[in-house]
């Protein structure tokens, strides 16, 4: 009997000590967010706000800026967690991606994912495919928190299995000019909501009339990476190595202003708009990185 109690005991301080030992492993895990981006709502109350249109033919969106901003917002927002992706939801027909889909799927940390576009333009399928990637990646623990852009009112059921899994779930909006463009019953479903103004989307929307005209040559890949490396000896000589020291971390995103500074900038030298050429501006981080981590 004493035998059998003792060989007891030693099981249970084995278990206690499993136990403990991955309650110190999750306590070491890092949190984890993901962002979720409907492009159909973000085109549109982006294209309403700054260029007065909810068509997507009468202005540009530079898609790239716009998610290094999200992902720079989110790391603000979510200072003690680290990003698994953003997910970019949209709709093509027959679910092909386009050339401005396809660039983006090439983006570093970014999953596209395509519902189809019926006669008329409308998405269909992309609420259902939010959904399950929310309540998917919220059942197997492998994020805390999401962000979500979005207004649809069917986005509540995504909203709902997520959170029944413990993710909480985060609304970003877009500022309206005029009432709401977001469902009543997902403000009331999230967590927390946030709302990005004017200010934050003016550098990365623009009627289709560039400051640029892509009329001369296309410049390579190597002439932008040394007008970002240039930008970069610029930009060290004027902040010095305590801003590089706080940028350093960040590596590769920059923070947004920095992002659209340089950006703007290699255009001017370049006299040429780099706007939806996603290989181009890669190229001219490039350039900058480089430059700034020799210097280190």
């Amino acid at each position: 009997m004493n035998d059998d109690l003792a060989a007891l005991s030693v099981r249970i301080d084995r278990t206690n000590e499993l136990l403990q030992r991955m309650l110190a492993e999750v306590a070491k895990t890092p949190s984890t967010h993901a962002i979720f981006v409907d492009a159909g709502y973000l085109y549109a109350a982006a294209g309403r706000l700054v260029a007065g249109t909810e068509d997507r033919r009468a202005f540009d969106l530079d898609a790239e800026g716009v998610i290094d901003a999200l992902i720079d917002r989110a790391r603000t927002v979510f200072a003690d967690s680290r990003l698994l992706r953003v997910y970019w939801y949209d709709g093509a027909r027959r679910r092909i991606h386009t050339a401005e889909q396809q660039s983006i799927a090439e983006l570093p940390d970014v999953k596209v994912r395509l519902g189809n576009l019926n006669a008329n333009n409308q998405q269909k399928g992309v609420d259902s495919l939010i959904r399950t990637d929310l309540e998917s990646l919220a059942r197997h623990r492998a994020i805390s928190d999401a962000a979500l852009l979005g207004g649809d009112e069917d986005l509540v059921s995504a909203v709902e299995a997520a959170q029944g899994y413990g993710a909480r779930v985060h609304l970003w909006g877009i500022e309206a000019p005029e009432g709401r463009n977001q469902a009543e019953p997902l403000l009331w479903e999230v967590d927390s909501q946030r709302t990005l103004d004017l200010e934050f989307f003016k550098p990365y929307v623009s009627r289709r009339t560039a400051a640029y005209e892509v009329t001369a040559a296309r410049p390579s890949r190597e002439d932008v990476r040394f007008v970002g490396a240039q930008i970069a000896a610029k930009w060290l000589a004027a902040r010095g190595r305590e801003a590089l020291v706080e940028l350093l971390p960040g590596h590769p995103y920059l923070p947004g202003s920095v992002d659209q500074d340089l950006l703007v900038e290699a255009e001017g030298i370049l006299q040429y708009s780099l706007r939806g050429q996603a290989d181009l501006r890669r190229s001219l981080r490039d350039g900058f990185w480089n430059h700034l981590q020799t210097q280190y």
